[in-house]
C-alpha cells in the first residue's frame, strides 16, 4: 500500500484495507460486521470503562451509535485527521479493544493524540502493550509523524504504566483537561518522539495492505 497521507483524499466511504500484525494481536479498521462483537464487549465492560471515558450516551452501544462512529472514522481517514483500529486476538479472532489516533496536526506540529480501550476480560494481559507497539510503527513509519501524545487520569495506574513501559515520557499536568464521565478532570500528559521510538524500538511484526 502506498503512503497513507498521499491516499487520504480517496477514502470517502470507508477506511482502506490495512492490517497491522503482531505475535498475539492484529489491528485493522472497524467495519459494519464488527457491530455485534463491539456492542457486546462494550456493554459487558461498561462499569470498567466508564470512569476513564467521555460520558456514555443512552444508545452508546446501539447500532446507530456504531454507524455514526464508522462514518466519523471514515471521514477522519479520508482527511488525514484520525486513524481508528480495532484490536483482535490472533488465536480466535476475538475483539479485544480499540486503539487509534485523533487530532492529527500536520505542518509545523506533525503530531497526534493517542487513545485506546480494552474490554474488561482482556485487561492487563499484555494485549494493549503489543497493540500500542504496532500503532507506533504505523504512526512513525507509515504516517511519518514526529510526535505522539497521550493523556491519562492521575488515578489510572494501568494506563500510566502502559505508556511508561512503551517509551512515553511524562511531560506535565493539565488541570481540568478533558471531560471524562461527565466531569472536567485533571490529566497527566505523556508523549513520545519519533527519534526516541527509533532508538528503543522492539520487533513488532508487519503491516499489510
Amino acid at each position: 500500500m502506498p503512503d497513507v497521507p498521499r491516499l487520504a483524499g480517496f477514502f470517502a466511504v470507508q477506511p482502506p484495507s490495512v492490517r497491522l500484525d503482531g505475535g498475539r494481536v492484529h489491528l485493522r479498521p472497524p467495519d459494519r460486521a464488527d457491530w455485534v462483537a463491539w456492542s457486546e464487549l462494550r456493554a459487558a465492560s461498561r462499569a470498567f470503562l466508564q470512569p476513564w471515558e467521555p460520558a456514555w450516551t443512552d444508545d452508546a452501544v446501539g447500532k446507530a451509535a456504531f454507524r455514526r462512529r464508522l462514518a466519523r472514522y471514515a471521514l477522519d481517514w479520508r482527511d488525514d485527521e484520525g486513524y481508528a483500529f480495532f484490536v483482535f486476538d490472533n488465536v480466535d479472532g476475538e475483539l479485544v479493544g480499540g486503539i487509534g489516533l485523533s487530532n492529527v496536526r500536520r505542518g509545523v506540529a506533525e503530531t497526534a493524540s493517542l487513545g485506546y480501550w480494552t474490554g474488561q476480560r482482556f485487561a492487563r494481559k499484555g494485549y494493549m502493550t503489543e497493540a500500542l507497539r504496532l500503532m507506533m510503527v504505523f504512526t512513525f513509519e507509515r504516517l511519518r509523524l514526529h510526535r505522539i501524545e497521550a493523556a491519562c487520569l492521575p488515578t489510572n495506574a494501568p494506563s500510566r504504566g502502559l505508556l511508561t513501559k512503551s517509551g512515553f515520557r511524562e511531560e506535565g499536568y493539565a488541570r481540568k483537561y478533558l471531560c471524562i464521565d461527565g466531569v472536567w478532570q485533571d490529566h497527566v500528559l505523556y508523549a513520545q518522539l519519533r527519534e526516541e521510538w527509533r532508538a528503543g524500538r522492539l520487533p513488532t511484526g508487519g503491516i499489510e495492505a
